[in-house]
């Protein structure tokens, strides 16, 4: 960065939560004739942005983050779709990137592409940022991700990515996935939990795993302001205990997507109310679904 860089303090008092009273694009009765952007741009704040991919490209729609420091970006996740004709994340990412930088000029910046776990709905873009110049793309994998993180040697460390200034917390949280991580961000206070939690099907494939993250995710909350709790879908309907059926492209009644620690306190309950028999249970903001 030059010497007339101007530094911004992201060090300062967590801002209260706000901006996310959002309307989604949440598909049409007909993907045919969908007229939603394929990708839906928020801006939360100055430096940190909220993307849903539109549900006619792929029905997961999921959730990316885009978050700014003073030396670099960090893209979590990359959607469900790998084509740049159907879903131009990189054109989106680049356009967010050259405005913030118009505002905010450096020499240098860099973009580092991280993710949630390793599912396809959640990595299929990252071919669109293999050649993109000055980006680091970690793959999702194990065997990539864990040694990045330090969790190779250190499952239960708290690793940190800074992204100049801003500084990112990292837990690994297995048991949706084997590989699955969590980032805290003091500058929002924003809890990103992938499909750990969110308001839908918490597909469980390691049930002992996924109780002990909760534990996990709640411990580590009590000690941080968390302003909203951040999942990569909206799967369930304004109906208390009632989801979409999979691959619904239309899902005009959804809840909100952010949620709050208290219901990490309300998924730890539901796991003790089911015991260590995992089964399929319903409750009003979530679904657990164990997975054979």
């Amino acid at each position: 960065m030059g010497a007339r860089t101007c530094l911004i303090d992201f060090t300062g008092e967590v801002p209260g939560p706000h901006g996310l009273e959002v309307r989604w694009i949440h598909g049409s009765p007909s993907a045919k004739h969908n007229t939603d952007p394929d990708i839906q741009v928020h801006a939360y704040d100055e430096h940190t942005f909220i993307l849903r991919q539109n549900m006619a490209i792929d029905y997961e729609a999921p959730f990316l983050f885009l978050l700014f420091g003073n030396a670099r970006a960090v893209l979590i996740d990359t959607g469900a779709t790998a084509s740049p004709e159907f879903f131009p994340l990189r054109q989106v990412v680049d356009e967010l990137i050259d405005s913030w930088l118009v505002r905010h000029p450096r020499h240098g910046y860099q973009l580092l592409v991280l993710h949630t776990h390793p599912h396809g709905d959640h990595i299929a873009g990252d071919g669109q940022f293999t050649d993109r110049p000055d980006t680091t793309v970690i793959s999702a994998e194990p065997a990539t991700a864990w040694p990045y993180f330090g969790f190779a040697d250190h499952p239960d460390a708290v690793a940190q990515i800074d992204l100049g200034g801003r500084v990112l917390e990292c837990l690994a949280t297995p048991g949706h996935h084997e590989a699955a991580v969590t980032f805290y961000d003091a500058w929002t206070g924003f809890l990103l939990t992938g499909d750990t939690v969110y308001p839908g099907r918490l597909y469980i494939t390691d049930w002992q795993a996924f109780s002990r993250t909760i534990d996990c995710l709640i411990d580590f909350c009590d000690l941080r302001t968390v302003t909203h709790v951040l999942g990569c879908h909206i799967e369930m309907t304004g109906q208390p205990g009632v989801d979409y059926p999979i691959r619904t492209v239309y899902q005009p009644d959804e809840p909100p997507l952010q949620m709050t620690t208290g219901h990490l306190r309300d998924i730890r309950e539901a796991l003790k109310q089911v015991g260590d028999q995992p089964s399929h249970r319903a409750f009003p903001l979530f679904i657990l679904c164990p997975e054979a």
